[in-house]
């Protein structure tokens, strides 16, 4: 799988991705920056620094809107000028999204056309919702869980509204770092062997 949909997901020891009352001026949420820790050492060269070169060398990002929005649009450019496909239930007419993002409220369209985006590099998935939406449509290939040795007790979970689907998860690679474990887990598809 040369340019699998891959979530990248800081997430506490409880399954919260962010903190209780994630709003504009406060989008991680009340303490969820304590998630984001780790990113002190995205310019090393050790396992954060690794993941974190991983991540921006994507080739596309699907994102979902909520996330979109909190994030200040990204004003049109998350990376590189990738292209970013944000999934959303509606487009209000007369909203047009800034500089490389681009609306798409169909799941599997939505992933169809981030692969095709991408070339031969990884897709990037941002937001709780947007995960659940292609786990439940079967198009997400692997989660990046940065895993955070914290309670956080309250906020917004990452698999919250899965639905009643089992999902089964191989690990592919694990990297210990300063208040971090990076998680890599391969979904395993409908029928595949455990």
């Amino acid at each position: 799988m040369n340019h699998p949909i891959r979530l990248y997901m800081s997430m506490s020891l409880d399954g919260y991705v962010a903190g209780p009352d994630d709003r504009p001026g406060q989008e991680l949420g009340r303490d969820g920056g304590r998630l984001f820790n780790w990113l002190d050492d995205r310019n090393s060269d050790g396992p954060s620094g690794q993941v974190y070169r991983e991540a921006l060398a994507t080739g596309a990002l699907i994102s979902g809107r909520r996330t979109f929005e909190l994030a200040g649009r990204w004003q049109g450019d998350h990376h590189d000028g990738v292209p970013i496909f944000v999934l959303t239930h509606q487009v209000d007419d007369g909203d047009v999204p800034p500089g490389h993002a681009r609306f798409v409220t169909d799941v599997e369209d939505c992933a169809r056309q981030a692969r095709a985006a991408s070339g031969d590099r990884p897709v990037m998935v941002h937001g709780a919702g947007a995960a659940q939406a292609l786990l439940r449509a079967g198009q997400l290939d692997e989660m990046e869980i940065h895993l955070v040795p914290v309670l956080l007790g309250e906020g917004r979970r990452l698999f919250d509204h899965l639905g009643g689907d089992h999902i089964e998860l191989d690990l592919v690679r694990r990297l210990e770092d300063r208040d971090v474990t990076h998680l890599r887990y391969q979904v395993r598809r409908p029928g595949e062997a455990v």
